[in-house]
């Protein structure tokens, strides 16, 4: 079996080695010939665990191959994976250049019936626009079916996700072209889920944007936590504990990122408006995160009052563990906040550090370790739970800093331990720890 899969990204390198993995044979395809070069050498472009190591190994044992010419990837091919990006635009909705891109490559390319699996993120009825753009482009005589194949890859960890997922979900018109993409997951053995395509299109954006109302709805408890004098991490035990509930996504903090949650929220409400239809729910999901992010921001302001000359450390820049993606993170919003205040700032971020200098260039100091981050530092923000972070020594913390004030987003630390510790030690929806103290040095 033959599988072609445009698009180099996360989601496309993840699932083409992954089925290497499973002994077919996958050629990748990307515009990108820097990228193609590197990937052939076995150069991983991406932070996730495992993934350099299976690639290299799939290169050796010739199933995984790396192209930047469309016909090369096709040739063979019986069934093609498009998993290209789809950023959103400016009004929130979903950009298809790229798609729109790849649907032309593969259109000239085509010499052989087979069957395009949409694996991108994209609104409903993107299927059936690509199944129309194909039938005009392709010569009649062949016969190719379009099926939607969304992912649930959660980055940090892709491979797991993919040889362990939940679910399959496979939507397609063409009842036959549907079974045949199912019988390719077969060695796989998960659940498969089989749908119109419309629906299944729908499933990826609806399972997201719940998800970010989990985790919105939890920091809105954490905030009516803090006013009332209750602890946020009772109050998600409790509600977890009910398996109509369930724990997962109850942890509160400074907010969803990262390259789904906030962009599939928005275009699911830009769908929404092209139907006409008010998502009340949906709206406020993405306020609320949107304000959340500057819960530690505003609460250090309080405090200090300005910025200006302090010296201030945020540790975690990814906006989240195990992987190296900062998009829509937290921390950078953050760390453009305190640039504008003028403060001197140094970060920290076992993996995140090259993407960061992208943006900030020389505006912030890249430190190589917790330690050197936060020496002499007047406050320290903590913004993404690596166990580099939580496993971190809290003794350290006064040991280095000119004063010990802590700005907790992933409460990465227990209260008690902060107390011990010394520390003034603000978190979300808990009560503050050593404020006064604190308070009685920045008045000195």
């Amino acid at each position: 079996m033959e599988i072609a899969v445009f698009g180099t990204g996360y989601v496309g390198l993840v699932t083409g080695v992954c089925f290497t993995e499973m002994g077919y044979n996958v050629t990748c395809f990307d515009i990108d010939e820097r990228k193609i070069t590197a990937l052939s050498e076995g150069k991983c472009p991406i932070y996730e665990p495992g993934l350099e190591e299976m690639l290299r190994r799939n290169l050796a044992e010739r199933r995984l191959y790396f192209t930047n010419d469309s016909r090369t990837a096709c040739r063979k091919a019986d069934y093609i994976f498009i998993a290209v990006g789809t950023p959103e635009n400016e009004d929130g909705s979903a950009n298809l250049e790229y798609l729109d891109a790849a649907i032309a490559a593969i259109g000239k390319s085509l010499d052989r019936d087979g069957v395009i699996v949409i694996k991108s993120t994209v609104p409903v009825g993107t299927n059936e626009w690509v199944r129309q753009k194909l039938k005009a482009i392709i010569p009649s005589e062949l016969r190719v079916s379009v099926v939607s194949n969304p992912e649930f890859l959660r980055e940090g960890s892709g491979i797991l996700d993919t040889f362990h997922a939940d679910r399959i979900v496979i939507g397609a018109d063409d009842h036959g072209a549907g079974r045949a993409v199912a019988k390719l997951y077969e060695p796989f053995a998960r659940p498969v889920i089989q749908t119109d395509v419309r629906s299944a299109e729908l499933i990826k954006y609806a399972s997201n944007a719940f998800l970010a109302t989990k985790i919105s709805f939890i920091n809105e408890i954490a905030n009516l936590c803090e006013h009332t004098g209750a602890n946020i991490e009772d109050v998600a035990k409790g509600m977890g504990m009910d398996h109509r509930i369930g724990s997962h996504f109850l942890n509160a903090g400074i907010g969803y990122g990262g390259s789904c949650f906030p962009k599939d929220t928005k275009a699911l409400e830009k769908l929404t408006e092209y139907y006409d239809y008010d998502f009340k729910i949906l709206r406020s999901v993405i306020e609320v995160n949107s304000r959340q992010k500057q819960q530690l921001f505003y609460k250090a302001k309080e405090l200090f009052g300005t910025f200006q000359g302090k010296r201030v450390a945020v540790l975690g820049l990814a906006f989240k563990p195990h992987t190296d993606d900062i998009r829509e993170a937290p921390a950078i919003e953050l760390v453009a906040r305190l640039l504008d205040e003028q403060a001197d700032i140094s970060v920290y971020d076992p993996a995140a550090l090259s993407n960061a200098a992208h943006l900030f260039g020389s505006g912030v100091y890249y430190a190589e370790n917790a330690d050197t981050a936060i020496k002499g530092a007047d406050a320290v923000f903590i913004m993404t739970e690596w166990p580099q972070i939580t496993e971190y020594e809290l003794t350290r913390f006064p040991l280095l800093m000119r004063q010990p004030i802590i700005f907790d987003g992933r409460n990465c630390y227990g209260l008690d331990q902060a107390e011990a510790a010394g520390l003034t030690y603000f978190s979300i929806g808990r009560k503050a720890v050593n404020v006064h103290d604190s308070l009685k040095s920045l008045k000195r």
